[in-house]
Formats: structure tokens, C-alpha cells, sequence
């Protein structure tokens, strides 16, 4: 295995792209806009520069990293030698559909189809290819290149060869894989959504403020960020997209998303990306100013 082709130049498509193009990988990265690509690219550049100043890469080691990567606006102008496709779009099922068609149709047949959902069923998804036995889910961490888990996730017709094969090349980038099976929000969102909508039930009902429920979190539990800043580091559109697969799938409504998320993703405040959520962001990335919307 050494053509990677991965779809989205986004926030994960680009983290997975310059993962594998570290190691040594040939990667063909793909988006609808040679815009959206420019600027993958440029974040994998930035995010490089970032490692070179922690003396753990070399100039000639960034230059190598990024002559392995090449961008495409069509997926059929580069998945003939591909040995694994990763999709990374959007979270949304009918989109992940339609690409998947797309890849099974233009994908060389020994070729694995991958996807990066974090809450999606595998078995859906591989229910519109011909070869649902190599369809698996591949769910990196955010940011890629640090983040050491992938959860590897079998579809119900996900054959062993498939996902050993996975299995090894997530080890071979230096990943930890963890085998999970396919049930709605896998292992790490179904434990973390919840934990983080518990959050915004806690802001919601007035028990106490953005700062407090974070710092309680941070200094009580020893988590490094607190539940709401994750949210925003998340986006909050991907939140409410997880929660809402889990409630669908579960009936359960503990997965029920609170309505000031449902309001806040309807008001376009998403986070760090939009600039403001649970925090303010038009000054700095960090999670420092508490959105005004929250202040006492």
C-alpha cells in the first residue's frame, strides 16, 4: 500500500493527507475547488513549519512531505492506482453516499474505501458500493498529525482481510488503532457527545457559567480543555450532526441535542471556525474570551 488518495481538503482531509505524506506515502488529495486545496495545502505547510520549530523535522523532510502530495478537483483523475481511498467530507450521510458511489465506481477493485465519519453507520455507507467487504471506517482524532488514536471500525460486512489490512497501516503511521464495531457514535463520541451536551444542559438551566463548567472539568477531572471550549474546537454544527445520528439511531433521548445548541448552530455560532461560540474568537484562537452572549 503506498497511493492514498484522500477526499476533503478540510480541517481532518488535510491532517490525514500530511500524516500519510510524512511517512512517506504518494497522496492524491481531492475537492470540489482548487481554493479549497490551496488552502489545505497551506495549513499542512504552516503545520509543518510548527513541527521544524520544535526541531522534530528538517527542511529537506518538509520538502519531501509535500512533494508527495498532489491535488485534484476530479476524483476520476486520480483514484486508477489507488490502493485506499479516505473520505473526509462533511458529516452528513446523503453526501457520503454519493461519494462513496463515486469511489466504488472509479476505485481499482482491490482498492479499500475508507471513511472518516465519527458517528456514521459503516454498514450504510457500504450499502451503496459493490464491494461492502472492503468498506471500513477509518476515524482519525483531530489534529491528525499529533492525535495518536484512529478507531477502526467494522461495518457489517467488513471482511477480516479488510480490516487487518487497516489495522497495520494505521500502526504503520504511527497511529494506536482500536478495534470498534459499528453502533452509532462508535466508542469516542458516544462517550464524549453526551458529556459535552451535558455541558450545555449545565449552562442552559443557569447552574453555572462558560469559564466555571470548563475550569471544573479542566481542574476537577484533569481533562486538558474543558467540554464547552471542545465543542467550539469541534464545531458546533459537528456536535449537533453526531448527536442527532446517535438520537436517530438510539430513540434514547439522553442523545437528544439541548436546544441552545440546536439555537446557536441555527444563529451560525459554531466555534472557533465561525468565530464565536462558547467563546469569542475574533481576537485569538484561544479559548480567552467568553462570548458575550454568556457573560453575566
Amino acid at each position: 500500500m503506498k497511493n492514498i488518495v484522500v477526499i476533503g481538503a478540510g480541517t481532518m482531509g488535510n491532517g490525514i493527507a500530511h500524516t500519510f505524506a510524512q511517512k512517506g506515502f504518494t497522496v492524491n488529495l481531492v475537492d470540489v475547488s482548487q481554493e479549497a486545496l490551496d488552502k489545505g495545502v497551506k495549513t499542512i505547510t504552516a503545520n509543518l513549519d510548527r513541527i521544524i520549530a520544535k526541531g522534530n523535522l528538517s527542511e529537506e523532510e518538509k520538502a519531501t512531505t509535500l512533494a508527495h502530495i498532489s491535488t485534484f478537483t476530479k476524483l476520476e483523475d486520480c483514484a486508477a492506482n489507488a490502493d485506499v481511498i479516505v473520505e473526509a467530507a462533511t458529516e452528513n450521510l446523503d453526501l457520503k453516499m454519493k461519494i462513496f458511489r463515486q469511489m466504488d465506481e472509479l476505485a481499482p477493485e482491490n482498492c479499500i474505501l475508507a471513511t472518516n465519519t465519527s458517528s456514521i453507520s459503516i454498514t450504510k455507507i457500504a450499502s451503496v458500493t459493490k464491494r461492502p467487504e472492503k468498506v471500513i471506517g477509518m476515524h482519525f482524532m483531530n489534529p491528525v498529525p499529533i492525535m495518536k488514536l484512529v478507531e477502526i471500525i467494522k461495518g457489517y460486512s467488513t471482511s477480516k482481510a479488510t480490516f487487518d489490512e487497516i489495522f497495520e497501516l494505521s500502526t504503520t503511521l504511527g497511529k494506536a488503532p482500536v478495534e470498534v464495531n459499528d453502533y452509532p457514535g462508535f466508542v469516542a463520541n458516544r462517550i464524549l457527545m453526551p458529556m459535552i451536551n451535558e455541558a450545555i444542559e449545565t449552562l442552559y438551566n443557569g447552574v453555572a457559567g462558560v469559564e466555571e463548567i470548563d475550569t471544573v472539568m479542566k481542574l476537577g477531572m484533569a481533562h486538558p480543555m474543558g467540554p464547552l471550549q471542545l465543542a467550539d474546537f469541534i464545531g458546533l454544527d459537528v456536535c449537533l450532526a453526531i448527536l442527532n445520528v446517535m438520537y436517530d439511531g438510539f430513540k434514547n433521548p439522553k442523545y437528544a441535542p439541548n436546544p441552545l445548541l440546536v439555537n446557536m448552530v441555527m444563529a451560525g455560532k459554531l466555534g472557533v471556525k465561525s468565530g464565536e461560540g462558547f467563546y469569542d474568537y475574533s481576537e485569538s484562537r484561544k479559548a480567552e474570551k467568553v462570548s458575550k452572549m454568556f457573560l453575566k
